[in-house]
């Protein structure tokens, strides 16, 4: 029987799952492919992840959270479930009180739709709490107390660059630019210098394994393998580390208007705290190679990469549960 409270850090990318005193149990894509002509699920997170660019025309792979909100309620509900059973935590007598984080642009349709799913999935209450939040507090920052902290939590579709003071949020806002849209950018730019199409598979493992976004390399190669849009057949190319800087320019120089857009409002008091602390980085894709020093540069602000950026949200949402009492229940 299940008597542990759960958190889930609903990612756009991942899912991550949290049993309290148990650890994390799970981190996986949030992902699930169906047989559009059965509506049957064939699988969900790594399994699915496999089937990127290789599916038959009857199986449809979908991201049923976008933006960090729920765009296909019993999708996720149905994912979720899943989920739970891998990790044998579905269908237990006692029902577990949950924790969710969601993004500072939630709306209150997004948040039913939260609510919806936790009825669903068999919870006995609901907690909610804002992901910038979650994130400071797995990043270790003593929001607390009385001084500014800046945390920006890049992930897989969205930005969030949250202020935080006495336990509180300053200012949240909310960027539709991260890891996602980066592979976007790579895919397009070999598309447009190289002429050679390569798929999302491809564009992620560049941006892990050989993105540089300051002082990148014109020499330093990097093979990739692609379909040749002239010849239409298979073909191997060399890139550089500037090919991939040229790409993700745009993206990250807009992410960067934003956090200056964000740092002007803030009264003096708290801009000089952050300038003297820094901002910290949180999500898989603040580890971009190079995107510290570039927001260093060009923030002329001490910027921090958290310990653990990955699951800064999960681990806030697992020092919270040690005591539901200070959360704000839902239902």
């Amino acid at each position: 029987m299940l008597s542990k409270d759960i958190g889930i850090d609903l990612g756009s990318s991942n899912i991550l799952i949290y049993i309290k005193e148990k650890g994390i149990l799970l981190n996986e894509p949030s992902l699930i492919a169906i047989k559009s002509n059965e509506d049957k699920i064939v699988a969900v997170g790594k399994d699915v992840e496999k089937m990127i660019g290789k599916t038959p025309q009857n199986i449809k792979i979908i991201k049923p959270i976008k933006n960090g909100v729920i765009t296909n309620i019993e999708l996720t509900e149905i994912m979720i479930e899943e989920f739970l059973k891998k990790i044998k935590l579905k269908n237990n007598l006692i029902k577990p009180k949950l924790l969710i984080g969601y993004p500072s642009n939630i709306t209150d349709l997004e948040k039913e739709a939260l609510k919806e799913l936790s009825e669903k999935i068999g919870t006995k209450e609901l907690y909610m709490e804002d992901e910038g939040k979650l994130a400071a507090i797995g990043a270790g920052i003593k929001i607390e107390e009385n001084t500014g902290n800046m945390i920006i939590d890049i992930g897989g579709e969205i930005t969030n660059i949250t202020v935080l003071s006495l336990n509180n949020i300053v200012i949240s806002k909310t960027v539709p630019i991260a890891g996602n849209r980066f592979n976007e950018d790579i895919i397009k730019y070999i598309r447009e210098k190289y002429k050679v199409l390569i798929g999302e598979t491809t564009a992620e493992n560049i941006k892990c394994e050989f993105s540089n976004c300051y002082n990148p390399s014109t020499k330093k190669k990097y093979k990739i393998k692609g379909k040749d849009l002239i010849k239409g057949t298979p073909t191997i190319i060399g890139i550089t580390e500037k090919d991939i800087d040229d790409a993700l320019n745009e993206s990250i120089n807009k992410i960067l208007v934003e956090i200056k857009s964000t740092l002007e409002k803030l009264q003096p008091e708290l801009s000089t705290d952050i300038v003297d602390k820094g901002i910290v980085l949180a999500g898989g894709s603040s580890l971009l190679k190079g995107l510290q020093e570039k927001m260093k540069e060009k923030l002329n602000i001490p910027i921090l990469i958290a310990q653990s950026p990955k699951t800064c949200v999960i681990e806030g949402i697992e020092e919270l549960l040690k005591d539901v009492k200070k959360l704000n229940r839902i239902v």
